[in-house]
């Protein structure tokens, strides 16, 4: 019965201890609320950055993949007819 118990006492520290890291992470972190905005405000500009940026890439080369299979006889001219009316808009 002593085994568990002991067992049982090792796990709370450990658990006391990661509390205790995460409790200093979050209060050392938090204690300058202008530096969490500034970082916040910047993720958000990377982030929007980002997106627009791989949604480029990704249009683009969806476009080339079209390209790809126009040249392929029975369904190319319905491949045609999306990337003419891509072009147009």
């Amino acid at each position: 019965m002593a085994a568990p118990k002991k067992q049982q006492k090792q796990k709370n520290k450990e658990i006391s201890a990661e509390e205790a890291i995460l409790d200093d992470l979050f209060y050392d972190m938090y204690r300058h609320r202008g530096r969490v905005y500034r970082v916040n405000f910047f993720r958000g500009i990377f982030f929007g950055f980002g997106s627009l940026l791989g949604g480029t890439v990704m249009v683009a080369l969806l476009l080339i993949c079209l390209g790809f299979l126009v040249k392929i006889p029975g369904i190319g001219d319905f491949f045609q007819w999306v990337i003419e009316t891509i072009q147009n808009r």
